[in-house]
């Protein structure tokens, strides 16, 4: 188990987490309806078992690192992702994040099928915390960058998955935020778009934006990344540069 010291004062630090486990309770026998699992759970019949998703997990991610994180399915990336966002909260441990987060967790996550582009923008915008005249202010750069003028007042159910995606990238990155949070969406869309997004990234790292990003190509892990860490079943098995972590990770891969 990887336990890098606590140290919150570090001049360079953006993100801490210190011990970090996040604990699921799931029953142990699976029920027909919620009715069943309900009239048994109040007659003290149904048993759980803990389910352990992060245990232990400590690291410092610095101001303008691009940070990645790898791992096999279930082992506890995207929960990460999620404590850093302030979806989830620890059940042992702490969490600290300095700064506004931009978090890209999921394809058009906020966005509704039935609204246009246009009010999907909007919408989006006010759950990340603008008013309506900021994002009117915003609103032709985030077409513009998104490249969906053309389809902008057509309902997002018509959109294909990497149309969603640029139009949540655009949204979510217009302004640089302090921390940029990414989950696998990187790798929608045509070859040209993710060239865009990847220059963006650059060029808010260079002023100063920390990127935490999870994916499963490890050649864009390699490109983007200039530290990683893996996780397996929630644990913590190295961190380091990049190609050192991911090389180990593929050997791992290998004997398994």
């Amino acid at each position: 188990m990887i336990n890098p010291r606590w140290n919150s004062s570090q001049s360079d630090g953006i993100i801490w987490l210190d011990n970090v486990s996040v604990r699921y309770r799931i029953p142990r026998e699976r029920f027909g309806t919620f009715k069943e699992y309900m009239i048994r759970r109040i007659q003290g019949r149904v048993k759980y078992e803990d389910f352990w998703a992060l245990r232990d997990v400590s690291l410092t991610i610095n101001k303008g690192e691009v940070f990645g994180i790898i791992g096999s399915n279930g082992a506890g990336k995207s929960t990460l992702l999620k404590l850093v966002a302030r979806v989830l909260y620890p059940s042992d441990g702490r969490v600290r994040v300095l700064g506004n987060v931009a978090p890209l967790l999921e394809l058009g996550a906020g966005f509704h099928p039935e609204l246009s582009g246009r009010e999907n923008i909007f919408l989006n915008g006010a759950l990340l915390g603008f008013t309506r005249k900021q994002m009117e202010d915003k609103f032709d750069r985030i077409v513009d960058f998104s490249e969906l003028a053309a389809f902008i007042d057509s309902p997002l159910r018509t959109y294909s998955s990497g149309m969603w995606a640029r139009l949540g990238f655009a949204v979510a990155t217009d302004e640089r935020p302090d921390i940029l949070i990414v989950d696998e969406v990187l790798g929608v869309g045509d070859e040209a778009f993710q060239q865009k997004c990847y220059t963006r990234i650059q060029n808010y790292c260079v002023n100063g934006t920390s990127i935490l990003m999870v994916s499963h190509s490890a050649s864009l892990i390699e490109k983007m990344c200039q530290r990683v860490a893996w996780l397996d079943h929630g644990i913590l098995q190295a961190i380091g540069p990049a190609v050192e972590v991911v090389q180990k990770y593929h050997q791992f891969q290998s004997i398994i």
